[in-house]
C-alpha cells in the first residue's frame, strides 16, 4: 500500500475527530440527559401494590409498573435543580387533579415575593395533571414548557411532558407507591 498525502490526511483527521469525540464523551457535563438507566422494581419494594413508580433523578427518567407486572414504562422528566431541593425516598400518589392550579410554597415566597398563584393554563408550571405525594409541596405533574424535560429545572418536583403524565395519570391510581432515588 501507498502513503499519500490524501490518505495521510485522512488518516491524521478522522484520529483527531475519534478523539476529541471520546474526550467530549468522557469529560462533557451534560445539561439535558436522555440516557436512561434501567430500574427493576424488585430493588426498591417488596410487591407492586396498586401501581409502582420509581423517579430516577440520575438518568431523569420515571419508572412505572402496572399492579400486576405486565405493563413497564419509562418517561423523560424533569428533576430537582439541587441535591438541597431533592427529596429522596418513599411516598406514595394522595391526589390527583386535571387542571391544577399552582401556589408558591413558603420557601418560593421568600426567594420570589412577587411570585402569585396560577390557575389552569398554559402560564401554570404543573401543566395538565397534576398526581400529589403524601410529602407536602411535592409532586408528579405536566409542563408546558418541553424545555425542562431532561433537565435539573425544578424546585423539588418531577415534571413530564404533558402528553406522558396524562398517560401516567391514566395508569396511576391514588395509593400508586412512589420512590424518588
Amino acid at each position: 500500500m501507498t502513503l499519500t498525502r490524501r490518505g495521510l490526511l485522512g488518516a491524521t483527521l478522522g484520529a483527531t475527530v475519534l478523539a476529541t469525540a471520546a474526550r467530549a464523551n468522557t469529560s462533557a457535563v451534560r445539561n439535558n440527559v436522555s440516557g436512561f438507566v434501567m430500574q427493576d422494581w424488585r430493588d426498591h419494594f417488596d410487591s407492586l401494590g396498586k401501581a409502582t413508580i420509581v423517579a430516577d433523578t440520575a438518568s431523569r427518567a420515571l419508572h412505572y409498573w402496572s399492579g400486576d407486572g405486565t405493563d413497564y414504562r419509562i418517561f423523560p422528566t424533569s428533576v430537582p435543580l439541587t441535591d438541597e431541593l431533592t427529596k429522596r425516598g418513599y411516598t406514595e400518589i394522595v391526589r390527583k387533579k386535571v387542571g391544577p392550579s399552582w401556589t408558591p410554597t413558603p420557601s418560593q415566597m421568600e426567594r420570589y415575593p412577587d411570585w402569585k398563584p396560577i390557575g389552569p393554563g398554559p402560564e401554570n408550571p404543573l401543566g395538565t395533571h397534576a398526581m400529589y405525594l403524601s410529602w407536602p409541596a411535592y409532586i408528579i405533574h405536566g409542563t408546558h414548557d418541553t424545555r425542562k424535560i431532561g433537565r435539573r429545572s425544578s424546585d423539588g418536583c418531577i415534571g413530564l411532558f404533558n402528553e406522558n403524565i396524562a398517560e401516567l395519570f391514566e395508569l396511576c391510581p391514588v395509593g400508586t407507591q412512589v420512590r424518588v432515588i
